[in-house]
């Protein structure tokens, strides 16, 4: 049993996403950000960085979206999401994971929040910048899906489409939605076809982006 502290639409979207997927035996404790919940000395005990998402696993807690991702699709390989270690998808399967979490998910942060990294003074300039750096990132992967596609590893889906469709979901308040490269749209069309999606959207009460 894994016991997941989550806020809708956050970082914990992708991994309470799989662990519907992978219909694994999960309680589910909402966090209250607005009330600051996540900074609340019990739960910085579980997490010191007071973010989500953090999973008990065996009852110790951990937390990192994508390392959350990479041992839910290890750990429970029966469900095919993750590339094993000696296959040849392996290494560009912990690429595209590193390169989601290392590169898009941090530009994210400087779109919803420019202030922290240069004042007031520069939101437009960080916004600006932000947007084009997450349009370039758009170029590549939909630049890659026309040989490799319909996902990122192939034919097959893995955990790292979960993470870029969260991903993909996070621009739909930017001046150029990840919908607009074809490529990506197909993607995401399809991943939100899984009934997974649909219970996850119920469980949280989303209604953007279907």
């Amino acid at each position: 049993m894994y016991t997941l502290f989550h806020a809708p639409g956050t970082a914990s979207m992708a991994v309470h996403w799989l662990l519907i997927e992978l219909d694994l035996p999960h309680e589910l404790r909402r966090i209250d950000l607005a009330a600051g919940e996540h900074k609340r000395p019990e739960y910085l005990a579980l997490n010191p960085s007071g973010v989500v998402p953090t999973l008990l696993i065996d009852g110790q807690p951990c937390s990192e979206c994508a390392a959350l991702l990479l041992h839910l699709g290890d750990r429970h390989a029966a469900g095919r999401l993750a590339p094993a270690p000696d296959s040849p998808q392996r290494a560009a399967y912990l690429q595209w994971m590193l390169h989601l979490a290392n590169t898009l998910q941090p530009l994210f942060r400087q779109w919803y929040y420019p202030a922290e990294v240069a004042g007031d003074a520069a939101v437009d300039a960080v916004k600006a910048s932000a947007a084009r750096r997450i349009e370039a990132i758009w170029d590549r992967i939909d630049e890659h899906l026309v040989s490799a596609g319909p996902h990122l590893l192939g034919g097959e889906r893995s955990v790292a489409d979960f993470y870029l469709t969260m991903l993909m979901r996070w621009s739909r308040n930017l001046p150029r939605t990840a919908l607009d490269w074809p490529r990506l749209a197909v993607l995401a069309a399809a991943m939100k076809a899984l009934p997974s999606f649909a219970e996850l959207y119920a469980r949280d009460g989303l209604t953007d982006w279907r």
